[in-house]
Order: C-alpha cells, then sequence, then structure tokens
C-alpha cells in the first residue's frame, strides 16, 4: 500500500539548563500505510518522543518527518495545527476528557472544521456507535467505567477519519478485560477500515495485537519483529 511515514535520519536533544540530553539518535524507518505498530523499550527509550514527533506534538532537532509525502518537520506552528487536526487521532493512557457529555467530547476536534452543527453532531454519533457507546452518547466521564472513557477518547480520535492514530500507552490504566476490549477494537479499526496505528506500549499482551513491534533503547531501534524496515 506504500510508505505512509518516512523518517530519515531523525533525532531529538532536549535542553535542560546547561545540559543536553539525547533522547533520539538518527533514527531511520518506514512506516506502511494500513500497519498496526506498537513501540516497545524501556523507560527513557525514546519511543514515547518518537510517537510525539511522527504526531506533530514536538519538533525534531535533526532529521525528517515526511507522512504521505508532506514534510511534517517544516511545518509552522499554524500549519501543524491544521495537519494535525485532519490528519492524526491522539489517544493517551489519560482519557483527557472534559465534564461533558460523551457526544460532546468527540465532537470537540470538529469544531476546528467547516463542518455545520448538525454534521458535527451525526459525525460524533457515528464515531461513539462505532466503538460500541451508541447508548452512552449522553453520559459524562464520571457515568463511564475506564474502558468506556477510552472508548470515547477513541471516538474522538477517529471522528475527524484521520489517517493515522498515535496511542501512548492507551490501556495503561485499565484492567485486562477492558484492555483487551480497547485492543481489540484498535485492531478492528486496523484491519476494517485500514487505519495506520502506532502504539507504545510496556505490555506485551498489547505489542502482540499489532502487526510488527519496534523495540527501542537509548535512542534508537534496536530490534524488531515482522517485516518492518528500521536502522
Amino acid at each position: 500500500m506504500g510508505v505512509l511515514v518516512a523518517i530519515r535520519n531523525l533525532s531529538k536533544i532536549y535542553e535542560r539548563g546547561s545540559q543536553k540530553v539525547k533522547v533520539l539518535h538518527h533514527v531511520n524507518l518506514d512506516i506502511q500505510q494500513g500497519d498496526f505498530l506498537a513501540l516497545m523499550g524501556p523507560s527513557g527509550s525514546g519511543k514515547t518522543t518518537l510517537l510525539n514527533l511522527i504526531g506533530g506534538l514536538d519538533s525534531p532537532t535533526e532529521g525528517i518527518i515526511a507522512v504521505s509525502g508532506r514534510r511534517v518537520d517544516q511545518l509552522s506552528e499554524g500549519d501543524l495545527t491544521k495537519w494535525r487536526a485532519s490528519n492524526v487521532g491522539f489517544v493517551f493512557q489519560s482519557h483527557n476528557l472534559l465534564p461533558l457529555s460523551a457526544h460532546k467530547n468527540v465532537e470537540l476536534p470538529l469544531l476546528l472544521t467547516k463542518l455545520s452543527p448538525s454534521r458535527r453532531k451525526h459525525n460524533a454519533g457515528v464515531a461513539l456507535q462505532l466503538v460500541g457507546l451508541a447508548d452512552r452518547m449522553g453520559h459524562k466521564p464520571s457515568e463511564l467505567s475506564g474502558g468506556q472513557q477510552q472508548r470515547v477518547a477513541i471516538a474522538r480520535a477517529i471522528v475527524s477519519d484521520p489517517t493515522l492514530i498515535v496511542c501512548d500507552e492507551p490501556t495503561g490504566d485499565l484492567d485486562r478485560q477492558s484492555a483487551d476490549g480497547i485492543l481489540g477494537l484498535l485492531q478492528q479499526l486496523n484491519r476494517l477500515y485500514g487505519k495506520t496505528i502506532i502504539m507504545v506500549t510496556h505490555d506485551p499482551k498489547a505489542a502482540e495485537r499489532a502487526r510488527h513491534t519496534l523495540y527501542l533503547d537509548k535512542g534508537g531501534i534496536v530490534a524488531r519483529s515482522g517485516s518492518q524496515r528500521a536502522t
């Protein structure tokens, strides 16, 4: 299906006072369209930094990030905001939901678009139906279980029909049963709807759901499973 994310010579250095902390070192990686990729490694290995760079939440110190052929690393902050809104869905360990109804939470990203209120309402309803919460649209986060809250967060991530979904420890706060439900939902989005998913996880059972796994350590890719190309 072709390369969706192309990364070349990617490095990230954070300055903390007079110290420079090298988090990623000259990473090269191609991620195919339609892949479900797990990123694993010890704390501080650079996996969340890599995820944030791909999703446009951070900027590289050096190197190239291209998504669908577009140089994300060269976008201005304003253009980057617009690009994220229509191209990337984010799912985090903490659900980051507002004390509003599930429907209103899911509709939030659409406020950045030119869609009419009726179309926004419709699209949010479709997204919630897709994640199995058609009967919970009016419920606030405090009225939902942890797994249901994460489903709302996933619905919010997909409501703009992004090409790419990036997940940072999406099952980290969930019990095994709820986690398995979320992972099954991500697999469904990948296999039935063709969404490309990149997921940071510490959970080997979560990584088993992915098509490929990359292992990071000390800012570089040290191993991989599957046919993923990386250096």
